[in-house]
């Protein structure tokens, strides 16, 4: 933007922005200056690029295409070669092994794929990928059947690697996952996935966030087409899907990934140190440089149009938000933080557009940042001077959960500061809610039902074993941390595939590597022990399907906040609607679910009125007025 007053930017809804939250009103000037450089950049984009849409879809005309006469054609951004070219197995135009040769500024001629490859393969026994032109027949092009599902107002995700989803060990397969994996996220009542490491990723041990390849779907889990019936299914479903996107850093690979395209540390990336993760080990995008945007924001575009992805997930924009990436600082809520120097305007910026272009492209798409700072505005509109987010994630919710388990006695748990510690958190910007995710999943961590129940897992979740002590704790507690969070710590909901949330899954995840000798023992999902009628591991499972089915019933994610003032305005009755303690969740049944509660004319805790409920130890109980009558 111009060296103009930041004061004179015209941000069209900021009024509302400080209705909502005053205090950030001291910040004015630094927020109309962070919306002057997004206006800047978009009308740049419209001047220089013919629109947003162009601009934004460039993948149509960047990497390796066939043209209309069935020649070939290659373009590419590479700023510090000398020379670019093309090297494959050409036979009647048809491409099989690829490869963009570099001459570098040095005179070496290196080997690379193209950054905008849509389809990358491991060799058998290959360590480097290689490209592949993916081309199909038109009979052999996957074809979507079904319309998108409306958008959900109260996200129920379910957090899923299709990799780790089979019941054998191996890597499952797209085919699998939409065949067996998909009805059961249906069942459960979730109305939307969450995949993880779609996005190619040289090392499977990474969870997919060490991308090598933006553009190409993930070959080790099957073909594009297969990507495409998945999400067609899950379509067919009601589901929404949603895409994990790491646009936040990138693998250091050189031969099979991004880094060095050009032979220089730069290209898309930061040269030196600014270009350098030092706890990732990975490289960091220049988010000033023109064609790092175009590549970016086509990246989210590609997934929309090609694989019809219902939004994204971010990840990793605490380290976007800040030049320091979030090491070795904490945030205490000081506004200061947030609006000084350590802010990075460039992928503020960013982020701001890729939520503009996408929410004007597709207006039904939903965005979730990955943000522990709390960053104030990030899930508010960009018309106010927001980030442009629909959701952020809880992530100091699981936190806590083990914060509990591991410091402090069942007995010495506090409920005012664990209803604060869920409830803690921006107005009127959504959260999604969660328990525990893939990170509380991985080798080193304990799942919460492990921190529970630990080895006694092993030998007592058989109905034909006794219930002792430690497993009967373990499952109240488990189903109670999970409808607390549900019921009070967001606007969405998140649970990590056959895990805590779940079902309870006993062990961790831990991808192959020579540390367990390549073993993939621990890399899949043991269905069998919930779909076992022996095992108690079914009564979590029942325990998370209903609550799911009692939220869609009453809708206490999406209820905006609500306080009576009006005296007059008095619950007379309530009954239970969903109780911990019943019997087809693994309880004791010591409650009688016809019993109404009522009100009485005797004060309590300032209250003239109060309501004697009964409630056992380790349970948890959902109520529902039976009317509200007006005096």
């Amino acid at each position: 933007m111009s060296s103009a007053d930041p004061m004179d930017v015209e941000v069209p809804d900021i009024e509302n922005l400080f209705k909502l939250d005053p205090y950030l009103k001291p910040h004015e000037k630094e927020i109309r200056r962070r919306y002057g450089c997004f206006r800047s950049l978009y009308d740049k984009i419209n001047e220089y690029e013919g629109g947003l849409v162009e601009f934004c879809r460039s993948y149509k005309h960047f990497g390796i295409h066939v043209t209309e006469n069935n020649g070939i054609r290659c373009r590419e951004w590479a700023p510090g070669a000398e020379a670019v070219y093309l090297r494959g197995d050409f036979n009647d135009w048809k491409l099989d092994n690829i490869k963009l040769v570099i001459l570098t500024r040095n005179g070496k001629m290196e080997d690379r794929l193209s950054p905008w490859a849509t389809y990358v393969v491991q060799p058998p026994k290959a360590v480097l990928y290689d490209q592949r032109f993916w081309n199909p027949p038109a009979n052999e092009r996957y074809v979507f059947k079904h319309p998108k599902p409306k958008k959900p107002t109260n996200f129920k995700i379910y957090e899923s690697h299709v990799g780790v989803s089979g019941e054998e060990e191996g890597v499952a397969s797209y085919t699998h996952f939409s065949k067996n994996i998909i009805p059961r996220i249906k069942k459960q009542g979730y109305n939307a996935i969450q995949l993880m490491a779609v996005m190619e990723h040289a090392y499977y041990g990474s969870f997919g966030y060490q991308v090598t390849s933006f553009f190409a779907a993930s070959s080790r889990f099957g073909t594009p087409e297969e990507l495409k019936e998945l999400v067609d299914n899950a379509h067919a479903h009601g589901i929404y899907v949603l895409l994990d996107v790491v646009h936040s850093h990138a693998s250091k690979n050189v031969l099979d990934g991004l880094n060095q395209f050009d032979g220089t540390n730069a290209c898309y990336f930061h040269d030196g140190g600014r270009g350098e993760h030092s706890l990732w080990g990975s490289r960091l995008f220049d988010y000033s440089q023109w064609e790092v945007l175009r590549f970016l924001l086509s990246n989210l575009c590609w997934y929309s149009d090609e694989y019809q992805f219902d939004g994204f997930r971010f990840d990793g924009i605490s380290s976007m938000l800040y030049h320091h990436h979030g090491i070795g600082t904490g945030f205490s809520g000081d506004y200061n933080e947030y609006f000084g120097l350590g802010t990075d305007t460039e992928s503020l910026t960013y982020m701001m557009l890729a939520n503009h272009t996408l929410k004007t492209l597709y207006p039904e798409c939903v965005t979730i940042a990955e943000d522990v700072s709390g960053m104030p505005a990030l899930c508010r509109p960009v018309s106010e001077g927001g980030g442009g987010f629909d959701y952020r994630l809880g992530m100091a919710i699981p936190d806590k959960w083990i914060e509990l388990l591991k410091e402090q006695k069942d007995e010495e748990w506090n409920m005012g500061n664990i209803v604060h510690s869920l409830s803690n958190r921006r107005w009127m910007e959504k959260t999604v809610t969660y328990s525990e995710s893939h990170d509380q999943a991985l080798v080193g961590d304990k799942t919460i039902a492990f921190w529970l129940m630990d080895k006694d897992m092993y030998d007592f979740m058989s109905v034909m074993s006794p219930l002792i002590p430690s497993v009967d704790r373990g499952i109240a507690l488990h189903k109670i941390i999970r409808l607390i969070t549900h019921a009070l710590g967001g606007e969405a909901w998140l649970n990590f595939m056959g895990k805590q949330n779940e079902f309870g899954h006993p062990e961790w995840l831990d991808f192959p590597r020579v540390g367990n000798n390549e073993s993939y023992k621990y890399a899949r999902r043991q269905w069998h022990l919930v779909d076992d009628e022996l095992l108690r591991y079914r009564f979590l499972n029942n325990f998370d399907r209903a609550m799911n089915l009692t939220e869609e019933k009453y809708h206490w994610l999406s209820a905006e906040p609500h306080f009576c003032v009006d005296p007059q305005l008095k619950i007379l009755d309530i009954k239970i609607v969903l109780d911990s303690d019943a019997e087809e969740f693994g309880g004791h049944k010591r409650l009688d679910h016809n019993t109404e509660f009522f009100t009485f004319p005797e004060s309590y805790c300032g209250r003239e009125n109060s309501m004697h409920i009964y409630i056992y130890p380790r349970e948890l109980h959902l109520y529902m007025h039976g009317q509200i009558n007006e005096y």
